[in-house]
């Protein structure tokens, strides 16, 4: 069992897959740029408001998106029980649970590059 990330930026910063509400959604993108300055103390005064984290996904025939504001996702709140994250947008509450996909290799030939 992996441990528990401090927020939910840290989780999305290692996740493959989200699923919002239930639904399923690979793709989802951060705005590292935004990351990035308010790491380094460089961000504007309003970059709380900005959007740091988009989601979309298809549900059955409808195309559903999602953006979150830096502060939005900033206050979310991790709930080991269900162990997703919960985050307001307004009057509106999400569930958010982040997942790392397993890769392997298909590989079936041996690696023969360091033969000469």
């Amino acid at each position: 069992m992996s441990p528990t990330p401090n927020s939910l930026i840290e989780a999305l910063q290692t996740a493959d897959m989200l699923e919002i509400d239930g639904l399923h959604a690979w793709q989802f993108s951060l705005d590292n740029d935004l990351l990035a300055q308010v790491s380094a103390g460089s961000a504007a005064a309003n970059s709380n408001d900005q959007i740091v984290l988009r989601i979309e996904c298809i549900d059955g025939r409808d195309h559903r998106k999602w953006q979150f504001s830096l502060a939005a996702v900033m206050a979310a709140r991790f709930d080991a029980q269900s162990d997703s994250w919960h985050l307001a947008d307004g009057e509106q509450q999400h569930q958010i649970q982040c997942f790392a996909a397993i890769s392997g290799s298909n590989d079936d030939e041996a690696d023969t590059s360091h033969e000469a």
